[in-house]
């Protein structure tokens, strides 16, 4: 946890979508000091006409490149946040070649109960984790 969700254009290959879901993860590592095994990512790939983002009146371009990251996690703090927009914005473009206009990034907050990892437990609520 948390867990990752990217929706992308269809037509990235093996290795950029391996790229994407590595630098994401390394951010999330750094700005929400997670460990390195808590990674759960999903990719969602879709016909450009299936994937609209448009840019809110702030003047950015958006491209086929576009890459949405919807973030289901506990709480974070406002600055654990900020890190993380920032980082993926610089490491998508230095590592991936994606332009910081082309992210957009949505985090949802829930708690302790709201997460089971398997055995029909709340890991969180029985202190196993």
């Amino acid at each position: 946890m948390p867990l990752l969700r990217f929706d992308v254009i269809k037509g990235r290959d093996e290795k950029a979508l391996k790229a994407l879901l590595d630098t994401a993860h390394e951010a999330m590592l750094e700005a929400f000091e997670v460990p390195a095994t808590d990674r759960y990512q999903i990719v969602h790939q879709h016909e450009p006409n299936e994937l609209v983002v448009e840019d809110t009146g702030l003047g950015f371009s958006r491209s086929d490149n576009l890459v949405m990251i919807s973030i289901v996690s506990k709480a974070r703090t406002q600055p654990q946040k900020e890190r993380l927009y920032a980082l993926l914005a610089e490491r998508l473009e230095s590592q991936c070649g994606i332009s910081p206009q082309d992210l957009m990034v949505s985090i949802t907050e829930n708690g302790d109960a709201d997460w089971s990892f398997g055995m029909g437990e709340a890991q969180f609520l029985t202190g196993k984790l």
